[in-house]
């Protein structure tokens, strides 16, 4: 089950990168069709936002394996490793009911949109669970990677 997050945390990063790419392309696009050629694309400011929050959700994971969220340990710093790893467990656990609760609503938020056929304001009028679906999904990965971090912490090879 391990590597099964893993992978998916890390496959979630790869398309994190992509997307990232993506959004500096279609910037670069922007800005040359607004400077060489007196035309935009009309959709490059809406869809920058709809490819940063994809890319945002879809890394959560996989910071989180990496160790990379923030953490302010002025408290653990001074706890033995074991003080250390039941405080983890309690914040694993506080942090998967967030996620839980994260995971409702934006589930709740993603099929409103669907059922209610809403579309962007602008210009494209992109259905909009289109692109808040990334959201549930970021958040789904998420928990599994918290739920491996608990399970290795009870365990004890965090």
């Amino acid at each position: 089950m391990y590597s099964f997050v893993n992978k998916l945390s890390l496959w979630g990063a790869y398309l994190s990168a992509l997307i990232i790419m993506s959004l500096v392309m279609l910037i670069l696009s922007e800005i040359v069709l607004r400077s060489f050629f007196d035309m935009s694309t009309m959709i490059a400011d809406e869809y920058s936002g709809y490819l940063y929050l994809a890319s945002i959700f879809l890394s959560l994971a996989y910071t989180f394996n990496e160790k990379a969220h923030i953490r302010i340990n002025i408290v653990s710093s001074r706890l033995s490793l074991k003080s250390n790893r039941i405080i983890d467990i309690i914040a694993g656990f506080i942090t998967l009911a967030v996620l839980s609760f994260l995971l409702y609503r934006t589930t709740l938020f993603v099929f409103d949109a669907y059922e209610f056929e809403m579309l962007s304001e602008a210009v494209s009028e992109t259905p909009l669970y289109l692109t808040q679906i990334v959201m549930p999904i970021g958040i789904f990965l998420f928990i599994l990677s918290v739920l491996v971090f608990i399970i290795k912490g009870l365990k004890n090879d965090i």
